[in-house]
C-alpha cells in the first residue's frame, strides 16, 4: 500500500452523512444529526443522520414497494447478476477510499482493513452473484398421479442490523445472499461505524440496483433499531452484535409479526494448545495476532488460551514476546499492527476486565493498560492475564478488546471440558501433532468453526455461525442463502 495515498485520503474533509432512503440522500426527518468521533484521535470528522422513528418507517415502506412492484424480484436471474457483479467491481474499484473511511470511523489497522473490508465485501458479493443463477428448486418423489414441486422465492424484506467491528465484511454476508435472491433490503448500521457501509450502499445504486431495493438508516438502536424489530413489514431481521440485543430482537419479533431472526452473537473463543504442537514459535504468534488484531475487536477471537500445563510457562513468554513486538498505533499508518479501539466506551470497558481480573487472582503478564494517551485516541496495549479460572469472569464473559486470558489444563478431556465450559460455542482451535487428538477436538469442542494447527482461517465457501448462545443460522456460503427464501410446495394433480 502507498503511504502517501492514504495520507491524502485520510486528510480529506468528509460532508455530513444522511439516510438512503427510496434511491435519495435524505436527511433525518427533525434535521437531527450526531457527531462522527474518529477513535484514532478522537476528534469529530463529519456528522451523520440521527434517525427517528418515522425515518426508519419511510425505508421499511421503500423497501416493500419495491419488492412487491417486482422491480428487483421480478428480474430474470442474469439481469441481478449483472448488477451484483459491477457493484463488486465498484467496491473493488474504490477499495483503498473505502478502506481509509472505515479506518477513520471505526480504527481497524490499514493492513488488516484493506483485505477484510472492501476486499472481502467484494469477493463477497460477487460469490453470490456467481451462485443466484445456479440455485434450483427440487421435484419430490411423489405418486405417478401426483408432481410435487418446491420452489424457492425470496422472502421479502429483509432488515440488516450491522455491527462496527467490520461493518463492509459483515454487511456483504447480509446483502449478498438476501439480494442475489431478490429481497429488499434495510440497513442499519452502528452508531459507532456507518460511514464505509453507507458509501458501499451508495455504489450499489451506482451500480444499478433499483431504488428502494436498498435502503439504509443510521441512528441509535433503541430508536431505528427498534423500528425495524417491530415492523410488521419486515420478514427476516438478520443481526451481528451482542447478546443483548440479540434477545431484544428476538423479543420484538414475539411482538410483532414473528418475523425470523437469525444472530451471530459473538463468542469466547478457546484456543487450545497441547506439549504436542508442531511448531511452539508459530503457535505462540497466530495466538498472539488471533485475539490482538484490529485490537481484539473481533467476534470469532480466539480470547482463551487453554495451555497444557507442561509448557505453560514457556509458552506464555513466547505469547507475551509476540504480543509485545506489535506495533500498536496510528491504524492509518501501514507499520502498525493493532489500530485502535472502537470508542471511549469501549476502552473503559476493557480495562475494567481487566481489573475485576485481578480481584478475581488474575496476574498481568503484560500490557493491561491505555496507551498513547497524548493524541487523543483510544489505544489499549495488548494484554495477558493469566491464573483465569475457569469460572473467573474473564473465562465467561466476552471482553472484545485486546486482552487474552489464560488458563492451564492437564489432560485432554480437561481441555474440551474447559473449551465447553463457557454459554458460547463460535469458534475454537487446538494445536497438536496427534491427527486422532486433531479429530477428537473437532469432534469434542461444541463451536460453529475449529480451527486445527491454525487460527481464523477460512473464506466465503464456509458457514460461519454459532452453537449456544453464540446464535443461530449461518453467514457466508451457499447456506447462508436458506434465510433469505421461502419453500413453497406446488402440489399438482397429474
Amino acid at each position: 500500500m502507498d503511504q502517501t495515498k492514504i495520507d491524502v485520503l485520510r486528510a480529506q474533509p468528509l460532508s455530513a452523512f444522511t439516510h438512503l432512503i427510496d434511491g435519495k440522500q435524505v436527511p433525518a426527518s427533525d434535521g437531527g444529526t450526531m457527531d462522527v468521533i474518529s477513535p484514532i484521535d478522537g476528534q469529530v470528522i463529519t456528522t451523520m443522520a440521527a434517525g427517528t422513528a418515522a425515518d426508519m418507517e419511510a425505508a421499511i415502506a421503500s423497501a416493500r414497494a419495491a419488492f412487491e412492484d417486482g422491480r428487483w424480484a421480478g428480474q430474470p436471474p442474469a439481469a441481478r447478476k449483472k448488477v451484483l457483479l459491477k457493484w463488486a467491481d465498484l467496491i473493488e474499484a474504490n477499495a483503498l477510499e473505502l478502506a481509509v473511511l472505515g479506518v477513520r470511523d471505526n480504527g481497524t489497522e490499514i493492513g488488516m482493513a484493506i483485505k477484510a473490508e472492501p476486499g472481502s465485501a467484494a469477493a463477497t458479493i460477487r460469490y453470490y452473484a456467481e451462485a443466484l443463477d445456479k440455485i434450483y428448486g427440487e421435484i419430490a418423489p411423489t405418486p405417478g398421479d401426483i408432481l410435487g414441486l418446491v420452489h424457492k422465492e425470496p422472502v421479502g424484506v429483509v432488515g440488516a442490523i450491522i455491527p462496527w467491528n467490520f461493518p463492509m465484511m459483515i454487511g456483504a454476508w447480509k446483502l449478498g445472499p438476501a439480494l442475489a435472491m431478490g429481497n429488499s433490503v434495510v440497513l442499519k448500521p452502528a452508531e459507532t461505524a456507518s460511514l464505509s457501509l453507507m458509501r458501499m450502499a451508495e455504489l450499489a445504486l451506482e451500480a444499478g440496483l433499483p431504488p428502494g431495493v436498498l435502503n439504509a438508516v443510521t441512528g441509535e438502536g433503541r430508536v431505528v433499531g427498534e423500528t425495524l424489530g417491530l415492523s410488521m413489514d419486515v420478514d427476516v431481521l438478520v443481526f451481528t452484535g451482542s447478546g443483548g440485543t440479540g434477545r431484544r430482537l428476538m423479543e420484538y419479533s414475539a411482538r410483532s409479526n414473528m418475523k425470523r431472526v437469525y444472530l451471530e452473537l459473538g463468542g469466547k473463543s478457546p484456543n487450545i494448545v497441547f506439549a504436542d504442537a508442531p511448531n511452539l514459535d508459530e503457535a505462540a504468534k497466530v495466538a498472539a495476532s488471533g485475539i490482538f488484531r484490529n485490537s481484539g475487536q473481533v467476534c470469532v477471537a480466539g480470547s482463551r488460551l487453554l495451555v497444557e500445563a507442561a509448557i505453560h510457562d514457556e509458552f506464555v513468554a513466547k505469547v507475551a514476546q509476540a504480543a509485545e513486538a506489535m506495533r500498536v498505533g496510528d491504524p492509518l499508518k501501514v507499520d502498525t499492527h493493532v489500530g485502535a479501539v472502537n470508542s471511549e466506551e469501549q476502552l473503559k470497558a476493557n480495562l475494567g476486565f481487566v481489573e475485576i481480573a485481578k480481584t478475581e487472582g488474575g496476574e498481568v503478564v503484560t500490557g493491561g493498560d491505555r496507551i498513547l494517551q497524548d493524541t487523543g485516541g483510544y489505544y489499549m496495549a495488548p494484554t495477558i492475564v493469566t491464573g483465569v479460572t475457569r469460572d473467573a469472569t474473564l473465562a465467561q464473559k466476552e471482553v472484545f478488546g485486546p486482552v487474552l486470558g489464560v488458563t492451564p489444563f492437564e489432560t485432554e478431556g480437561e481441555a474440551i471440558a474447559l473449551a465447553n465450559s463457557t454459554v458460547y460455542g463460535l469458534a475454537g482451535a487446538a494445536w497438536t501433532s496427534n491427527l486422532g487428538r486433531a479429530h477428537r477436538m473437532v469432534r469434542g469442542v461444541r463451536t460453529g468453526v475449529m480451527h486445527i494447527n491454525t487460527y481464523g482461517g477460512a473464506d466465503g465457501t464456509v458457514p460461519l455461525g454459532g452453537v449456544g448462545q453464540s446464535g443461530n443460522g449461518a453467514d457466508k456460503s451457499l447456506h447462508a442463502i436458506e434465510k433469505y427464501v421461502n419453500l413453497k410446495t406446488a402440489w399438482i394433480k397429474l
